[in-house]
């Protein structure tokens, strides 16, 4: 199969494009999906996170448009707000060679008012969650009479959120002609249902992640009770030393307790979960992206629709009830062409849950579980992160790039650009994670310099 994007009848700036971006050829569901798409094709893509899915769809969506009507030609749906910004910043990447491509992201815990106003001035691309889509469309806000590509991103997690009844109204407010592309991590029988309401004889292609899983080696250990499962994930650590690890908890209380008994005893982690304000959800997860905390302690739900790369260790605190979901919790390590490790700890209730896992053959945990180590490594052990970001309280709207942040911190050569970390601008914010050991210089320079020529309060997350 030829993996080249220029064997495709793509547009010449995505051509271009893709070459500048670094796309030197297409993952494997990108090119068994893409001649489907571009032939108009409904599709369904089934694919783990990190198999290129995003810019498939993407590059799809992109050659459909008329870039020259503005108006809104494609409706992208995420499970999560995480997500949906992930995808967005994706598209606009691929678009970077067509001119005044607009793509507004619409989701729920976020203001209403910007978006209304947004939403006024118009758009060709709307990336958005279901919840926040069927409201503005239920006040008339949204015209999605001209829309030609309706695109649905981890459609499973979608309906396991409870999406489904608002997906249907979203659904019946579209014109009849459109491209539909669905892309799900796991086929369960409601996603046949869906696909078989949304769609016109789609394409099937179905491909593994790009991680191997012999690039990832899972350890199973067996736990009596709640008190030895905590202190064998406080070994686990001890013993991984991970920059950075998910842990997966099956209930958000577990998620707390266990961020507080790692916090007391020097370990930098925090939480996510459902119960959580979307300001601070988002600053978790900046951290953590940012190499600014080492441990992300998590449900699936919440954990859903991050990309990170390079987590080196992911515990399953509890065995997951869905044997896929176990198989895309281990996927979030090994990424990339590196290793990575999985551990899994069990109790003899949770026993049954470890048969119906896809393992090797000849691999059984129950019989032959793993030896922890020694609690001993646990003595003087501290997990402290090696960046510190700050968050700046200024971000597009006063015309603030990421290279104005850079050059605000190196301008005197004081520093160099080698310890500064990850920069992402928001509307209104931003944030940049530095070197620990520069972190009070950096604040002292942002706080008392200027950024664009004016004043901009900053402070450590």
């Amino acid at each position: 199969m030829n993996t080249s994007f220029a064997s495709l009848p793509l547009r010449a700036e995505l051509i271009s494009n893709l070459s500048t971006l670094g796309y030197a050829s297409m993952t494997p569901i990108q090119a068994q999906s893409l001649p489907q798409m571009l032939a108009g094709k409904d599709l369904i893509g089934q694919g783990k996170t990190g198999s290129g899915k995003t810019a498939a769809f993407g590059l799809g969506l992109l050659n459909n448009l008329n870039d020259k009507r503005f108006r809104i030609q494609t409706l992208v749906l995420c499970p999560t707000r995480e997500l949906a910004d992930q995808v967005a910043v994706e598209v606009r990447r691929l678009a970077r060679g067509i001119h005044n491509i607009k793509v507004l992201t619409l989701c729920g815990g976020m203001p209403m008012g910007p978006q209304i106003g947004s939403l006024e001035h118009g758009a060709h691309i709307i990336v958005g969650t279901p919840g926040r889509i069927e409201d503005h469309l239920d006040k008339g806000r949204l015209d999605l009479s001209e829309l030609n590509t309706l695109v649905l991103d981890e459609a499973d997690r979608m309906l396991d959120m409870g999406f489904q009844d608002t997906l249907d109204r979203i659904v019946d407010q579209l014109p009849a002609q459109r491209q539909n592309l669905l892309f799900s991590a796991t086929f369960p029988e409601q996603i046949q249902k869906i696909a078989e309401r949304v769609m016109h004889n789609p394409a099937m292609v179905k491909v593994e992640s790009l991680h191997e899983q012999s690039s990832i080696s899972q350890s199973f250990y067996r736990v009596a009770d709640d008190q030895a499962r905590v202190a064998a994930t406080h070994v686990l650590l001890a013993k991984h030393q991970p920059t950075s690890c998910i842990i997966f908890c099956n209930t958000k209380k577990e998620t707390q307790q266990l961020c507080e008994y790692l916090s007391e005893r020097r370990i930098s982690a925090m939480a996510i979960h459902g119960d959580l304000e979307q300001k601070d959800r988002d600053q978790v997860l900046v951290r953590f992206a940012s190499r600014s905390l080492s441990v992300l302690i998590a449900t699936d739900v919440a954990a859903r629709g991050l990309d990170i790369d390079d987590i080196d260790l992911v515990i399953n605190y509890q065995v997951a009830f869905d044997p896929e979901v176990h198989t895309h919790r281990v996927g979030r390590t090994g990424r990339a062409d590196s290793s990575g490790a999985a551990c899994t700890l069990f109790s003899e209730k949770e026993a049954h849950r470890i048969a119906q896992l896809e393992l090797p053959d000849g691999f059984d945990p129950v019989a032959s579980p793993d030896v922890l180590p020694s609690s001993d490594l646990t003595s003087g052990f501290r997990l402290i992160p090696s960046m510190t970001t700050l968050q700046l309280a200024a971000g597009k709207k006063q015309k603030i790039r990421p290279g104005d942040i850079l050059g605000a911190l190196t301008g005197d050569k004081q520093l160099s650009a080698q310890q500064i970390g990850k920069i992402k601008v928001g509307s209104t914010w931003a944030y940049v994670s530095v070197a620990n050991e520069i972190a009070r210089d950096a604040l002292d320079k942002l706080q008392n310099g200027k950024i664009k020529g004016r004043s901009v309060r900053v402070r450590r997350l």
